[in-house]
């Protein structure tokens, strides 16, 4: 029986871990653990970005959206106070979806890693 390479990932959804098991499926033991070693460095915990997006109601707003890749709508945050708090509080309503989204891109771009570590391009010479 083989371990769920999954099981030290902390704050898992289990939309977020049907997910991964999809991607893990198509992999074997090796590369499911280089994909876990790769994506567990990459992943935002949602509870993180619940804190930063509360953060925005004490005046520094639009942090959690850097930290989620989202640089233009951070700058737009920070420029407009969280687009007067209805941002923010859309935020810290969303966060778990938001994490999501980011997680699910960073999942894909650990897959790809992977595939290319697997697959190294031949010498062109």
């Amino acid at each position: 029986m083989e371990r769920d390479p999954l099981v030290n990932l902390k704050g898992l959804s289990p939309d977020e871990y049907a997910y991964l098991q999809q991607i893990l499926a198509v992999m074997d033991q090796r590369q499911s653990q280089n994909f876990v070693a790769i994506y567990s460095t990459r992943r935002k915990d949602p509870q993180e970005i619940l804190l930063f997006t509360l953060l925005g109601l004490l005046g520094i707003a639009g942090i959690q959206r850097f930290i989620i890749g989202n640089v233009g709508m951070g700058i737009l945050y920070i420029l407009t106070a969280g687009l007067c708090f209805i941002g923010t509080i859309v935020d810290i309503i969303n966060h778990k979806s938001l994490t999501f989204e980011y997680n699910r891109k960073a999942a894909n771009e650990s897959a790809q890693i992977v595939k290319m570590m697997s697959n190294p391009p031949e010498n062109q010479n």
